[in-house]
């Protein structure tokens, strides 16, 4: 049977680094009758860094998908795209978490996860220029700052803590 195919748009934001910051990620599905179907998240965090709200956006949208997919992630994140496609993280798990520079993998909790959550599907990694009129960017990128300006904002330390 063929896996249903998802594209996902990624994006986090954060004012100050560290500082209250968001994600924002939009699952868009074309159905075989042709017919496209998008679902939206998004959350706010108090005390966040830009890479850990960037991989956190891949995350939860991996995490939704009920079967396993054919996914296609698109994100204007260099962090979380080149680790995938110039094959970072495989040597991060190598050498113990450690990168070649011998220090510790930084957000290692988040990477953990991530993996954990595209194991059962096929998945690639697309860089878009963001800012630069890409409709889902835009979109996400609205999320993910909207978020971090909610009143109620989350820990990441919650997300950190997430059992693996």
């Amino acid at each position: 049977m063929e896996k249903i195919k998802v594209d996902i748009y990624t994006d986090g934001a954060c004012s100050g680094n560290p500082g209250t910051g968001g994600y924002g990620t939009i699952l868009v599905y074309i159905d075989s009758n042709g017919q496209k179907h998008e679902k939206e998240f998004s959350q706010g965090y108090s005390l966040t860094t830009n890479n850990q709200m960037e991989l956190l956006s891949v995350i939860v949208g991996l995490e939704a998908l009920k079967k396993d997919c054919e996914v296609t992630i698109h994100s204007d994140s260099k962090y979380v795209v080149d680790a995938f496609n110039n094959h970072w993280i495989e040597n991060w798990i190598k050498k113990g978490w450690k990168t070649s520079g011998k220090t510790p993998v930084k957000n290692t909790e988040l990477w953990k996860r991530l993996l954990k959550a595209k194991e059962r599907h096929c998945v690639k990694f697309i860089w878009v220029k963001g800012h630069a009129g890409h409709e889902y960017n835009e979109r996400c990128d609205s999320l993910a700052v909207n978020a971090g300006k909610r009143e109620t904002l989350k820990s990441i330390e919650e997300e950190l803590k997430y059992p693996l």
